[in-house]
């Protein structure tokens, strides 16, 4: 009997999503910041993968379907740097002194 590669593909992917959620949930506040650091790296080599598959087309058409897969993964990828890069920024003013009145 052999498995669909769709459904094996699925299955992994859903375990993924249960894996990483109780990974991320469980860190502690202290350690979000290196976290976020990790998954903008991460996301930064998913950005290059999905450019590669963007631009990597046999046929003359601009919109086969690597390529709307490709720019669809740039746009995501993007979104999640920028958002990593200012949930960062905000969990390290969190650690900042305040500057005292005088």
């Amino acid at each position: 009997m052999e498995i669909d590669p769709f459904v094996f593909r699925l299955s992994i992917f859903i375990l993924s999503i249960f894996i990483g959620y109780y990974v991320v949930w469980s860190v502690t506040p202290s350690l979000h910041t290196p976290l976020m650091s990790v998954t903008n790296a991460i996301s930064s080599v998913i950005i290059v993968g999905a450019i590669i598959a963007a631009l990597a087309s046999d046929t003359e058409k601009i919109f086969d379907t690597a390529s709307i897969y490709g720019y669809l993964a740039i746009i995501l990828a993007a979104i999640n740097i920028f958002g990593g890069f200012l949930v960062t920024q905000r969990m390290l003013a969190m650690y900042k002194k305040k500057k005292k009145d005088k």
